[in-house]
């Protein structure tokens, strides 16, 4: 299969841009000297998102922030309009699989729903191009071997697994039903600076400068494939441009750790960044009984974007996650929520 000729990039619509990904996505954009277009914004500011992810492109000429909901259908229609969005990059979602298990109705009204208004709305603006974000656990769990691929069966096994492979089974059916042009990527675990301290590499980053308890489910073996998330920005940044209209593209790192063998590296970059004795923070590791549904392993084949897109991460875990860790010494402790920040908020009436 070929690429197609590069698609132009003129006015994006971020969806979810004040989050982890979504943010680090607008500030490569903007400067990336390749991009001249615009970015809006459209973050609804649930607990997760945090403006400050967003305080070095606050003021530039072509970022735009918009506070609203992706289940507002006719907002959507508005902005596509009066903004003539060419592209959607779609990354807001409920991700925490933890609260998916408390409560599952938030990840069906934003994954779910919210999608779907979405894509609703596009059917009104047919030239404009989605690009839905996924994850690896759509496909459920992989033993001791193997990796997923872009033809693996659908199994999720927990409500955000489910709320996100139920939003992927839309997406292709209106590209399928209505001829919409979207792309799909699923993603591995991804880190790095700006992460919500709930997620598992800065949970145990700042629990150990606050030598709090590191707790771990079960006896700490559960694998995951990490990814460096300007790695994944990258990647995503090659689909817009190049990727084929319907297509999925997998995502991965390369790159696998179980969970306690994380906990031991982040441990060991700690000791030696702060001059202390690891033996502290060793101390702090805890083990507490294992989710339900907890997924034994995850592990992508890239070969495909490899191959089609010419992508492949480029960020040891070493590398990215002395980076993470540097970061959350110097800014992350500390970081507080910024939501009635209004400084370039454009709220459109729908």
């Amino acid at each position: 299969m070929q690429c197609i000729k590069q698609r132009p990039l003129h006015s994006l619509l971020v969806t979810g841009g004040a989050g982890f990904i979504g943010s680090a996505f607008i500030r490569y954009m903007l400067r990336n000297s390749e991009f001249t277009g615009r970015i809006v914004n459209l973050d609804a500011l649930t607990y997760a998102a945090n403006l400050d992810n967003l305080k070095e492109v606050d003021n530039h000429l072509r970022y735009q922030w918009i506070h609203g909901d992706i289940r507002d259908q006719k907002l959507i229609e508005t902005i596509l309009s009066e903004q003539k969005i060419d592209t959607i990059v779609h990354f807001a979602a409920e991700t925490h699989v933890d609260r998916s298990i408390t409560s599952a109705h938030p990840f069906i009204e934003s994954n779910v729903l919210g999608t779907l208004s979405l894509l609703e709305a596009l059917r009104k603006f047919p030239s404009v191009h989605f690009h839905h974000i996924s994850t690896d656990e759509v496909y459920g769990a992989l033993g001791k071997t193997g990796q997923f691929n872009e033809n693996s069966l659908y199994r999720p096994n927990s409500p955000y697994a489910a709320s996100k492979a139920a939003s992927d089974h839309l997406v292709r059916a209106f590209h399928n039903t209505y001829h919409l042009s979207t792309t799909i990527s699923h993603c591995s675990n991804n880190f790095g600076p700006y992460q919500n301290p709930e997620k598992f590499i800065p949970l145990m980053i700042t629990h150990c400068l606050e030598e709090k308890p590191l707790p771990l489910y079960g006896n700490g073996e559960n694998i995951r494939d990490w990814l460096y998330v300007d790695d994944h920005i990258e990647a995503i940044y090659k689909i817009l441009q190049f990727g084929q209209k319907g297509e999925v593209y997998d995502i991965g790192g390369n790159c696998e750790f179980c969970n306690l063998e994380i906990v031991h590296q982040i441990i060991d970059l700690l000791a030696k960044e702060l001059r202390k004795d690891r033996s502290t923070y060793c101390n702090l590791i805890h083990f507490v009984p294992d989710r339900p549904g907890h997924d034994f392993r995850y592990a992508i084949d890239n070969s495909k974007i490899q191959k089609e897109l010419h992508w492949r991460p480029q960020t040891s875990f070493h590398e990215g996650l002395t980076k993470t860790i540097k970061w959350y010494i110097k800014f992350g402790f500390n970081r507080t929520k910024s939501y009635g920040r209004t400084n370039k908020q454009y709220i459109i009436s729908p």
